[in-house]
């Protein structure tokens, strides 16, 4: 591919901080200054690059149209490949990547890529707005496959293109197209080590701030660098994988004139498993978690697979969706049954909070100016403890939860000693149920014992009305899956984890 952008040379001084993104878009190298900080991928493609493959839909992180593939460095070696929403992601964030539009996948000669073939000689497009969204998601499926030398099946697939909404072509042919190519060999697969090595070149432990008269984009390269930079402006926004700012920015048309960018600080994503449990940094992102949280509560895996699309999981970050508080996140109520501590910092200091505590009501978060979250560390759950994670929501796939109910019971001949039960959709925060707990501790686990939680829940939540349930609803469901609770933890009913594939089509 002809190169797209010249590069607009470095005459930075030395020793002063990078005023630039770098990145690279397709075979073309980019060198990105004086742009807006709100500025996202898909108006950046789509206006100065006139890459319009890549379509405006929902603008909002929903249908997938705008999905373009993220390649970075594995820190173990290799690459991995992403599908984002361009939507919802900004010019900044992609420092250090390789950026892969429709446009880059045909040959030079014009040849299409083998997903590309497949959708046309399988007839898996009509009127074609969405189509680049799904052969990009195919693509970055393929590119992601293969470490534990499975082939994909229908159900995976099902799974990697629940973000990509289509409306007149069906998704039968597309998903047979998925099938028929997605484990085929191409120049991509090829070139890993050259793109590996290209990429790497790359990264520096500058820290970068690209300046423009719209305002100003910081990325440290450091923790330290992030808490001085917080400290200096706790007005700052600080952006993890922007799938809730960005909507700030494309719904709700905010004026954000400082954005720090956690995507660069060193270690920040780091999931590391320790004999207490697990450390997560806060900018671990949905996918890269769910493996590490899933071999430690099996539920929680689950639930995380049903949080948003593959899209969004890639960008989204375990301590982004803890930060902003949301009374519907879906990360919260799991954690805080499992027990999960936060970790905090704001400049040298660093204070640690049981997570529940965190919440204070709704929109407020135990957080200082200037503090930000920087780890959670998730405790192994203790002998004879049943963890369970149920959502409740109108879509199988990629929707707002009306309930969740998180459990962790532990169980000693039958009797309760311990108990953390935490709900979302039931409050303005994410709230345990203490009156429920203390109900269940020290009784034994039968249907007695329930009813006693049953009723103790009303004292708990006093749920609202809106679009999502009516308050009635949303207690009955919560009495409810106390039901369900006991009757998997004993054996009367069969454990169907919170995301079984069989669950979409019961």
């Amino acid at each position: 591919m002809q190169d797209e952008a010249a590069s607009y040379g470095d005459n930075r001084p030395e020793g002063v901080m990078r005023d630039h993104v770098r990145f690279w878009l397709g075979s073309s190298r980019q060198e990105v200054r004086g742009i807006a900080p709100t500025l996202t991928v898909l108006d950046w493609l789509r206006g100065p690059m006139r890459r319009s493959g890549t379509k405006e839909g929902c603008n909002e992180g929903d249908c997938g149209a705008c999905t373009v593939v993220v390649v970075r460095p594995r820190a173990g070696g290799g690459l991995t490949w992403r599908a984002v929403n361009a939507c919802i992601q900004l010019v900044g964030q992609l420092d250090g990547c390789l950026l892969l539009t429709v446009e880059d996948l045909a040959a030079a000669d014009g040849t299409l890529h083998p997903v590309q073939q497949a959708m046309v000689d399988l007839h898996g497009s009509q009127c074609g707005f969405c189509t680049p969204g799904f052969v990009m998601s195919l693509f970055a499926m393929g590119r992601d496959m293969g470490r534990d030398g499975a082939a994909p099946d229908e159900a995976a697939i099902d799974d990697a293109l629940a973000g990509n909404l289509c409306r007149c072509t069906g998704y039968a042919p597309i998903v047979r197209a998925g099938l028929a190519s997605i484990a085929a060999d191409d120049a991509w697969r090829a070139e890993a080590a050259a793109i590996e090595a290209r990429l790497r070149a790359l990264d520096d432990d500058e820290d970068v701030v690209v300046t423009s008269p719209a305002g100003r984009f910081s990325a440290p390269a450091s923790v330290d660098a992030l808490a001085e930079t917080l400290l200096a402006d706790p007005d700052a926004t600080v952006l993890a994988g922007g799938t809730d700012v960005g909507l700030w920015i494309t719904k709700q048309m905010r004026v954000l004139p400082h954005l720090v960018w956690v995507g660069r600080v060193a270690g920040f994503a780091d999931i590391t498993e320790t004999a207490d449990g697990l450390e997560i940094g806060a900018s671990a992102t949905y996918s890269d978690a769910m493996a590490a949280l899933g071999a430690l509560l099996p539920d929680m895996g689950e639930l995380l697979r049903r949080l948003g699309s593959v899209q969004v999981r890639n960008a989204g970050t375990i301590g982004g969706n803890i930060a902003n508080g949301s009374p519907i996140g879906d990360s919260p109520p799991a954690l805080i049954a499992a027990g999960a501590t936060l970790h905090l910092r704001r400049g040298d200091t660093r204070r640690s909070l049981p997570l529940e505590d965190f919440f204070i009501a709704y929109g407020r978060q135990d957080r200082a100016p200037g503090e930000f979250v920087e780890r959670i560390t998730v405790p192994r759950p203790a002998p004879g403890t049943r963890f369970r994670a149920y959502k409740v929501s109108k879509r199988f796939d990629q929707d707002i939860t009306a309930v969740l109910g998180c459990y962790a019971i532990t169980l000693d001949g039958g009797r309760v000693t311990a108990a953390r039960i935490a709900h979302g959709g039931m409050a303005g925060t994410p709230k345990r149920a203490t009156a429920a707990e203390a109900a269940l501790i020290g009784r034994t686990w039968d249907a007695d014992a329930v009813r006693a939680a049953q009723g103790a829940l009303a004292s708990d939540y006093m749920p609202l009305d809106d679009m999502r349930a009516s308050a009635w609803y949303r207690l009955r469901v919560a009495q409810n899956l106390l039901v369900r609770l006991h009757a998997e933890t004993t054996g009367q009913a069969p454990t169907r984890l919170v995301g079984a594939p069989e669950l979409a089509h019961a």
